[in-house]
């Protein structure tokens, strides 16, 4: 009993992590990511060099699906949505579980290896779904407590197909005469560094991705239900789609 107990121990204290600390400025309000420096430092290191560079400054909310994710990180918008400069994808890092409040990469379809700069924020749960899809997706980050009132008003908005808008009716957005401008969506006005210091966040505890190595759980395939595809009805565009599921 003693040796199960220690064991026990022991496997939380593995978990147990630091992080660096980022602050995203939005015209929703503030959030805050503690980043899993020690379980993903490739995908962690890929999310600073877009930081550092202000590569997310000025860009856009661009999906929100309720009770599943809030996307970003992938365009800017002036009279339309322009994708942003990305580096060579990083490598798959599925260490940690897809649980509510954790910030992961989004990828393209049938790619393990292929997320660059877009990111999402899981709603809920979604661990049976993107823990091992994909070959699963890397989480690695998670919000601080006062950041989910963000989230959660973003999700209140009116959703023009999945995009979340500011200031334009259900109506509105089922007109094609409808014009959007950078007030009508939910901007990601700066992000930022507030401590560079691994250890500056103490006392986190990311659940551990226990579905990727399970050979008796099924790699779930493309959903619509899982879909992180840049669908942008309202606006017509064609994209190269970059899904979560």
């Amino acid at each position: 009993m003693k040796k199960l107990l220690l064991g026990s121990l022991l496997a939380t204290a593995a978990f147990a992590s630091n992080a660096t600390v980022v602050e995203m400025q939005t015209s929703q309000g503030t959030i805050k990511i503690d980043l899993f420096d020690q379980q993903t430092p490739k995908t962690v290191a890929n999310f600073l060099s877009y930081v550092e560079s202000e590569a997310y400054n000025q860009t856009v909310i661009h999906r929100s699906i309720e009770k599943f994710i809030i996307q970003g990180g992938g365009f800017k918008f002036t009279d339309d949505f322009e994708a942003i400069e990305t580096s060579p994808a990083v490598m798959n890092e599925p260490v940690l579980s897809n649980v509510k409040g954790t910030v992961a990469m989004a990828k393209l379809s049938n790619n393990a290896n292929s997320a660059t700069s877009q990111w999402f924020f899981n709603l809920k749960d979604n661990s049976a779904n993107l823990d091992k899809q994909n070959g699963g997706f890397t989480v690695f980050g998670q919000l601080t407590p006062d950041s989910y009132a963000v989230l959660d008003k973003i999700s209140a908005l009116v959703h023009c197909g999945e995009i979340p808008v500011v200031d334009i009716t259900k109506e509105q957005c089922a007109n094609a005469d409808t014009t959007l401008t950078i007030a009508n969506l939910v901007a990601i006005n700066s992000v930022v560094v507030l401590d560079d210091d691994p250890n500056s966040s103490v006392n986190l505890s990311p659940k551990e991705n226990t579905l990727i190595n399970d050979p008796t759980q099924p790699d779930a395939s493309d959903s619509s239900s899982g879909s992180m595809s840049w669908l942008l009805p309202l606006l017509l565009l064609c994209f190269k789609r970059r899904r979560v599921a």
